[in-house]
């Protein structure tokens, strides 16, 4: 006889495990770190009843606060008038924060039922927004300290970054799909250059101990994308070329 899942028994709360066995990965850092985060929030949420809306709007003001305080400080930073760790620190905890809750948002809707088409298009529309404020705070960054940084870099940084959600969008739904569908050790590990939570982690980590290297974190990182950007290209022509199986 199979159990009732957490979801359809309404005389005990869902444990964290009941969460986390719902969250929609994002690879190998996101899984052990921020949706072990997530499914924790998702617990304090269910006993206080907040919905997966609020916590996705949680995501949005302080992913995007934070954002706010590092470009506030970019230039102050540059000069000596303040330190550097305490802003990076506080990107570092606050951006990780921020999408615990984008994870939290979704395991509490799948588990307790709450799911929509509205609520998932909020999620996109809030995650979007988020991620726009954090290059614009790295962007920031890399200008103030480095006042020559090249324009034709920042651009190409900016929409380059945007391949990582899109992407993960597109690998969900009816029709999911990846150029490398390994789970093995290794694989997880190169794909931690695009891991969103290992990305902003290490943005954090740089803008807290060299933000001077903000520039060079941003050319790494745009050139990854920019490659994955590629093959996902002709990974998907040739895809379309050899038509429906």
């Amino acid at each position: 006889m199979s159990t009732p899942s957490p979801a359809a028994d309404h005389t005990a709360a869902p444990a964290a495990a009941d969460y986390y066995a719902v969250n929609r990965g994002g690879g190998l850092f996101s899984e052990a770190v921020s949706q072990h985060a997530g499914a924790q929030i998702a617990v304090r949420a269910h006993k206080y009843r907040l919905s997966p809306t609020v916590l996705t709007v949680l995501n949005l003001g302080l992913g995007g606060l934070v954002s706010i305080v590092v470009i506030a400080a970019a230039e102050p930073i540059a000069d000596g008038r303040v330190w550097a760790w305490p802003i990076g620190l506080l990107a570092l905890l606050g951006w990780q924060a921020a999408y615990a809750f984008d994870c939290a948002d979704g395991q509490l809707a799948r588990v307790t039922g709450q799911t929509s088409p509205a609520g998932a298009r909020l999620d996109v529309l809030c995650d979007v927004a988020v991620q726009i404020s954090l290059v614009a705070a790295l962007a920031a960054t890399a200008e103030a300290q480095v006042p020559d940084t090249p324009a034709w870099l920042l651009a190409a940084f900016a929409g380059t970054w945007m391949v990582n959600l899109v992407t993960s969008v597109m690998q969900t739904g009816a029709n999911p799909t990846s150029m490398v569908t390994s789970r093995s050790l290794p694989v997880r590990l190169v794909k931690l250059v695009r891991d969103y939570g290992a990305v902003i982690a290490l943005a954090g980590v740089v803008l807290t101990v060299a933000p001077q290297w903000t520039i060079w974190f941003i050319g790494l990182f745009t050139l990854v994308n920019a490659a994955f950007l590629a093959a996902s290209v002709m990974f998907s022509a040739r895809e379309a070329l050899r038509g429906p199986a």
